[in-house]
């Protein structure tokens, strides 16, 4: 039977109504959304207070490639306070052949779920690591828009995510689902991808990390050096990096992978999880937070799934990073928030290494954080230094540079480091860079940027070890002021024999008839008697440890030194030698309120010599001065 156009027309309004009011079947909107894709985010949000147990939604998230695929979701109740005082969790399980066989899988966070065309919140947490059934936690998305609706730079917000949660047990579940007392939930884990590292370094990153979510590594890669805005720093790192992509940027959707950059360039950290929510500026993903750091400046880069491995201990989804779209600027319980085109402001970091085998660089650019800019420093230097071929367990390494803060003068790095029983060479010299670096970037007087860090590595394929033996006066021990007097110093090199080096002194003409001391020593004995360790509670400011940095004395030299009976006071880093008593005396108060300190001795640094290597050890040489020289 035809139908007349009145009636047609009738049955197409009666379908839409039909089709607008009746709830569309499971796998109705898996078929359209796997066709069309996920829903945008401009289709609405689903109240939480509307969620019961037996509704049905679809989530959307990458298996392989870099195109969503969706997955059925069965809700099957709200735990009350389960992420903390007022911060709910929706329950539910995933359903389809893909996460029935997967589970819940490490990088799936942020995966958007929907019910209708309607935008009800993110995969984000798991129970346990060897459930049987994919059941997940979705964080609201009313919860999560709050994090989007911060202001860049606003203060930590005092919601904190937390990594488990043990307080589910107790949680107030609708829908009267009981948990089973063993059940934990636990944020999804977000791939931590660390590229271009050698497996020492990876090691090293781990120690360091151990007790956060940053300690699991996973499997993965960066972006190819030919496509495009790969993120790889060049010599002008930290004036030009890598360019968002608005192509990249335009082929983002709900679902897809997306990845915050920890370090870029020649090497790279990554941390991979899922957009949940995007509109035309802004983006929303994992549904919890990363590092929970509040404010944060990282690159937002594209992810591709080369594969997701199922495990029934820990799944997880191997990733190469892409494209750079935008930059990451909250860090909050809820979820991760960036803005799409923003570029993050990183440190530049370049290494220039001068090996027997030949010169190479390592350029990279360093998130900006103080939680995690210090280690980060360590490993990118710790692995450069393992990557020369001709690096063996005698090499030896010098490290010369210069940190440059805004509004200062650079501050010079000069760190010797030789293999001993406790510690490799090359993590000697990066655990010192990197102390270096703290006590400058931790300052609390320190207002400007970090603008560079250059380091130059020189390295030498052998123990450059040498230890102070003896030392004597090669003439008598009675002079007079205003002589010229010579030290010999014994030094013996590692698993070589002793040689003897003599250093000429000319003695100063005001000096007084009596005995006098000569300290023959390493530069850390000397830098140590000139800046004796001052025990105050009071942080040194960073002009205090700008002028102590720039006055460390070399490693490889050997230091003769007149230790002169006046006194010697270290105020705000500076060394102030043979002081008249007065002002001593008026100097008294500042080391009473531990702010200098004094000495009733002063180091005088007389003569130095190289000493073929880093030298350890020192002696005292008595020496009396007669009267009749000098001023006398």
């Amino acid at each position: 039977m035809r139908l007349t156009p009145v009636l047609f027309s009738l049955a197409v309004a009666l379908a839409v109504v039909w089709g607008i009011l009746s709830p569309v079947p499971l796998k109705a909107q898996s078929t359209a959304g796997s066709e069309s894709g996920p829903p945008p985010s401009t289709g609405g949000f689903f109240p939480l207070s509307q969620v019961h147990r037996g509704l049905t939604g679809t989530a959307w998230t990458v298996f392989s490639g870099s195109k969503p695929e969706p997955m059925e979701v069965e809700i099957l109740g709200v735990l009350r306070g389960a992420r903390g005082p007022g911060q709910d969790l929706i329950l539910a399980q995933l359903h389809g052949a893909k996460p029935e066989y997967t589970g819940v899988v490490e990088g799936m966070s942020g995966s958007p779920v929907y019910i209708g065309n309607k935008l009800l919140g993110a995969l984000s947490y798991r129970i346990g690591q060897f459930s049987k059934e994919p059941i997940a936690g979705i964080t609201p998305i009313e919860q999560m828009l709050e994090v989007r609706d911060l202001p860049a730079g606003d203060p930590i917000d005092a919601a904190a995510g937390q990594t488990s949660v043990p307080g589910v047990r107790t949680a107030s579940l609708s829908s009267d689902i009981q948990p089973a007392p063993e059940m934990n939930f636990q944020m999804m884990e977000t791939p931590l991808v660390m590229s271009g590292f050698r497996p020492e370094a990876i090691s090293l990153w781990q120690k360091q990390m151990a007790g956060t979510t940053l300690a699991e590594v996973a499997a993965g890669g960066m972006a190819s050096a030919s496509s495009e805005n790969s993120g790889a720093a060049s010599e002008n790192a930290g004036q030009a990096s890598a360019q968002p992509s608005a192509a990249a940027e335009a082929a983002m959707e709900p679902g897809s992978a997306v990845s915050a950059q920890l370090i870029r360039g020649d090497m790279e950290i990554s941390a991979t999880c899922t957009v949940t929510y995007i509109d035309p500026k802004r983006l929303l993903a994992c549904g919890h937070p990363i590092l929970q750091a509040g404010p944060v400046s990282l690159p937002m880069t594209t992810a591709d799934v080369v594969t997701t491995l199922a495990s029934p201990y820990n799944a997880f989804k191997i990733i190469n990073t892409g494209a750079t779209i935008g930059a990451f600027t909250q860090d909050r319980g809820a979820a991760i928030a960036g803005i799409l085109g923003a570029r993050a402001h990183m440190i530049p970091m370049h290494v220039a290494i001068d090996a027997p085998e030949g010169k190479r660089a390592v350029n990279v650019e360093i998130l900006d954080l103080p939680s995690l800019t210090p280690q980060a420093i360590e490993v990118v230097l710790f692995d450069a230094l393992l990557q020369a071929n001709d690096s063996t367990a005698e090499s030896s390494y010098h490290l010369t540079g210069s940190i440059d803060l805004e509004g200062h003068a650079p501050s010079p790095i000069d760190v010797w480091a030789a293999p001993n029983d406790s510690m490799p060479a090359p993590m000697q010299a990066a655990l010192l860079a990197g102390e270096h670096f703290t006590r400058l970037y931790a300052n609390g007087a320190r207002q400007g940027a970090v603008q560079a860090i250059d380091v130059h590595v020189q390295a030498i394929p052998h123990r450059m070890q040498v230890e102070l033996e003896s030392a004597r006066l090669v003439s008598s021990d009675i002079a007079r002021a205003g002589d010229t007097i010579q030290v010999e110093a014994s030094v013996r090199p590692w698993q070589q024999p002793a040689r003897n080096v003599r250093i000429s002194i000319a003695l100063p003409a005001r000096l007084a008839e009596g005995n006098l001391r000569l300290l023959v020593s390493d530069a850390g004995t000397l830098d140590r008697t000139l800046n004796p360790p001052q025990f105050s509670a009071r942080q040194p400011d960073l002009d205090s440890l700008l002028a102590q940095y720039g006055r460390v004395h070399a490693a490889d030299r050997i230091y003769v030194s007149l230790l002169v009976p006046e006194a010697q006071a270290g105020i705000s880093g500076n060394t102030l030698t043979s002081l008249p008593l007065s002002v001593a005396n008026a100097l008294e108060p500042l080391r009473s309120a531990q702010q200098a300190g004094l000495n009733g001795e002063s180091a005088v640094v007389a003569g130095d010599a190289p000493a073929g290597g880093i030298l350890f050890g020192f002696q005292v040489i008595n020496l009396h001065i007669e009267p009749g020289g000098g001023l006398n």
